[in-house]
């Protein structure tokens, strides 16, 4: 940390400072700083600038940048957080960011549509803040280049660089301090006395060509460079090119230039982009346009770049879920995206949004929910579980629709681990009971044998004595084959929580009864099932000894059971 913060009135700045970000200071009058706000200790980038003898002038261009940078409140500029100044030190504080150099040497590490796709969008919304500072603003930028641009967690591309901003209707081009710069001077400016011509993006069309010129070669050092395209993709030379023009009346603006780039087969016209503009404009769109779109959209995410699926594009589903009625169709995303988050981001981003999910009435939004709750129920905390979801899941047991019913009980496989006494030995039981007995759909009177059957390892013990054997029983006198097996079934995978006096006197005689039965499948398995219950019975009968080690599990407060119960569909 920076010792002269505890000499100086900026010791009381909101902001530490810490390690320096080495080699942007070369062509920037500022030097870049990570930080970390003190009362949040969230990150941020600080640049910060000492007066040197005999350069007041840089000293008031950096001032100055710092007033734009309060100013100019767009999402293609650098966003102001605090700043500080004294006789001689500048400090301003923004998001956390890195230099686009930096971030373009990580992404050589993605595929290449991860590359293609985070450049050609990091390109559009520079061209976007252009044409809003020029049009806008009425103001020239007069600094574009690579070491003006940066990039923050979310892949968003950011301008900065202000300190040269002049009016778009002044004739003077800016003096830049550091020789390193005079490269990137349109070849109009190669005379500073000269007076201004051309349009008034003239200069920062040309800039915009040099940073592209950049992005895919490297450092500028020479102008003659530029003329070279070999490496730049072919879609993006013709408008590269007009960028370039050495004729300033002929540069095409920078608004110019997306409206041509997003032509079909041109470099700005791809999936990436089409969803990012889409994702703006989602609250106004159609219902039915947005259930296409995040259909469609589900299926791109894997080749999207990672971190602004995480950070930009996450956001912006949780906002259209919130704001627009985005629906059911927002699920796929979600869950796709949240395969690329650690715990501490899913607790903080997708976990708020399910809760509220859980809370809806739109039956098709609960019957997804329900239907993938194993793709997230790892991510919910069981308290949260318990007073936030479960309610609301329960619901589901009394909803008039049975595809809903359905999902609900076979969703209780995930959710009871998670479950405390009362919801999971108390209510849920209660609708487990009610189901058995008088659901009018033989297939979720069936799944929900199946479910306690598989759950059952989770009862508290002396609900599994009171409660087992009589719900199995009871499915095996239902009028629906499928049901009856599989309470037979349930019988024998949950063998190990029955003592050897109601194996004997419950158990075996209901299966006996199932012998005579009227279908062969249920025959088939009752005669499976009463194999396995004679044989251990025959055991205790022929060493009593082996008694306490076979009723191991029956007043066990959880037991592992390795069932093979299939659910029926």
């Amino acid at each position: 940390m920076w010792s002269f913060w505890s000499r100086n009135p900026t010791k009381d700045f909101a902001c530490d400072i810490l390690d320096i970000v080495n080699g942007f200071e070369e062509k920037s009058i500022w030097f870049l700083h990570k930080g970390k706000k003190k009362s949040t200790a969230e990150e941020v980038s600080v640049f910060r600038y000492e007066c040197k003898i005999g350069a007041e002038d840089q000293f008031e261009k950096a001032r100055s940048a710092v007033k734009r940078l309060k100013t100019l409140r767009h999402p293609s500029f650098l966003p102001y957080i605090d700043s500080v100044e004294t006789e001689k030190l500048v400090c301003v504080v923004t998001e956390s960011v890195e230099p686009l150099s930096d971030y373009l040497e990580k992404l050589k590490n993605c595929g290449n549509d991860e590359q293609t796709f985070a450049i050609s969008w990091g390109i559009h919304q520079i061209a976007v803040g252009l044409g809003f500072l020029i049009n806008e603003c009425n103001l020239r930028h007069n600094n574009i280049f690579m070491g003006s641009i940066f990039v923050n967690k979310a892949g968003v591309w950011k301008i900065g660089g202000l300190e040269y901003v002049t009016s778009a209707t002044d004739d003077v081009y800016p003096y830049k301090y550091i020789s390193a710069l005079e490269v990137y001077s349109p070849p109009e400016r190669a005379d500073l006395s000269q007076r201004k011509s051309g349009p008034k993006w003239a200069e920062d069309s040309y800039g915009l060509g040099c940073l592209i010129w950049e992005i895919f070669n490297g450092p500028l050092t020479q102008k003659s460079a530029l003329r070279s395209v070999s490496k730049l993709p072919k879609s993006l030379v013709p408008q590269y090119k007009h960028l370039l023009n050495t004729i300033a009346d002929k540069r095409m603006s920078p608004l110019d230039f997306i409206q041509a780039s997003r032509a079909p087969n041109k470099y700005l016209k791809n999936n990436f982009i089409d969803a990012m503009l889409f994702l703006e404009e989602i609250q106004i769109k159609e219902q039915t346009e947005k259930n296409r779109f995040l259909n469609h959209l589900n299926e791109q995410l894997d080749t999207f770049p990672r971190d602004i699926c995480k950070n930009k594009i996450l956001p912006q589903l949780v906002t259209a879920f919130e704001f627009s009625n985005a629906g059911s169709a927002i699920l796929g995303p979600l869950f796709t995206i949240g395969k690329l988050l650690d715990e501490d981001e899913y607790q903080k981003k997708i976990v708020p949004c399910l809760i509220k999910l859980f809370a809806c009435k739109d039956r098709a939004t609960r019957a997804k929910l329900l239907q993938q709750i194993e793709l997230f129920i790892g991510y919910l905390q069981p308290a949260v579980v318990n007073d936030q979801v479960y309610p609301h899941v329960a619901q589901g047991f009394l909803d008039s629709n049975p595809t809903i019913r359905e999902q609900t009980v076979k969703c209780m496989l995930h959710i009871a681990p998670k479950l405390n006494y009362s919801n999971l030995n108390e209510d849920m039981l209660k609708h487990f009971a009610r189901l058995q007995v008088k659901d009018e759909e033989g297939g979720i009177r069936t799944n929900t044998t199946v479910c306690l059957g598989k759950i059952a390892c989770h009862l508290h013990p002396q609900t599994r004595q009171n409660v087992l054997i009589p719900s199995f029983l009871r499915s095996m006198r239902d009028p629906f084959a499928p049901a009856r097996i599989a309470g037979i079934l349930a019988l024998s995978v949950t063998h190990n929580f029955y003592n050897f006096r109601d194996t004997a006197t419950k158990v075996m005689p209901a299966l006996c009864h199932l012998t005579m039965d009227t279908e062969k499948s249920v025959r088939d398995q009752a005669f499976k099932a009463l194999k396995g219950f004679i044989n251990k019975v025959e055991k205790i009968s022929e060493d009593p000894s082996l008694t306490e080690q076979l009723e191991a599990d029956v007043n066990a407060p959880g037991g592992n059971v390795s069932s093979t119960v299939p659910l029926f569909t």
